[in-house]
């Protein structure tokens, strides 16, 4: 008999937990489990890495730092809440530099930890998928081949194996050197519209 999503998510969840593929990684939390949102989340967001301030420090992505605060104004901009989102990371843990400042994962690590994602996204089966930065469209080419760049095709709806795939810039603090908050602010409210959340 084939698993149900709640076995198969904790059987995911147990496989990451145990997982030392990335010597960087080495005693960092792997930030996958129940907190991570709604496992029958209609919407299912990407972002880059749990930050060493946020995620890393209380296992919720997207939580507690800076980018965590802005990620919950944006939501609010598409009329969405955290209960009934999903959101993940290209990697679950927190990749530093050598001054233990947060750092973008390598290659290798998005490589590594390209079968965590997969099979959340195998699991979940959202109907849409909101990648947040140049990282998390990187890590979904590692799964399935696409041509879309986050400059020209930002908030546009695009088909990806299978999903409603919609790209958006990541909500952590850089991001505003290349797209002003409120401009993101605007991503998001036409995000809501697109997923048909707004005003429902």
């Amino acid at each position: 008999m084939a698993m149900d999503r709640d076995e198969s998510f904790t059987q995911l969840v147990e496989q990451a937990q145990a997982c030392h593929r990335c010597p960087r990684m080495e005693g960092r939390r792997r930030v996958l489990s129940r907190a991570n949102g709604n496992l029958h989340a209609r919407v299912l967001f990407i972002a880059e890495a749990p930050g060493r301030l946020g995620g890393d420090r209380c296992g919720i992505p997207l939580s507690q730092d800076q980018t965590g605060r802005n990620f919950t104004l944006l939501l609010q901009a598409a009329g969405l809440t955290r209960e009934e989102i999903f959101i993940t990371n290209a990697v679950l843990c927190n990749p530093r530099d050598e001054d233990g400042r947060n750092a973008p994962p390598t290659m290798r690590e998005l490589r590594n930890c390209s079968y965590h994602l997969r099979q959340t996204l195998d699991i979940l089966s959202p109907r849409t998928i909101v990648t947040l930065g140049q990282v998390a469209l990187r890590a979904l080419r590692l799964i399935a081949p696409h041509e879309i760049e986050l400059a020209r095709d930002v908030g546009k709806a695009t088909v990806w194996n299978g999903y409603q795939l919609i790209p958006l810039y990541h909500p952590g603090p850089r991001a505003q050197l290349h797209r002003s908050f409120e401009t993101q602010m605007e991503d998001f409210r036409r995000l809501g519209e697109l997923i048909g959340r707004r005003d429902s």
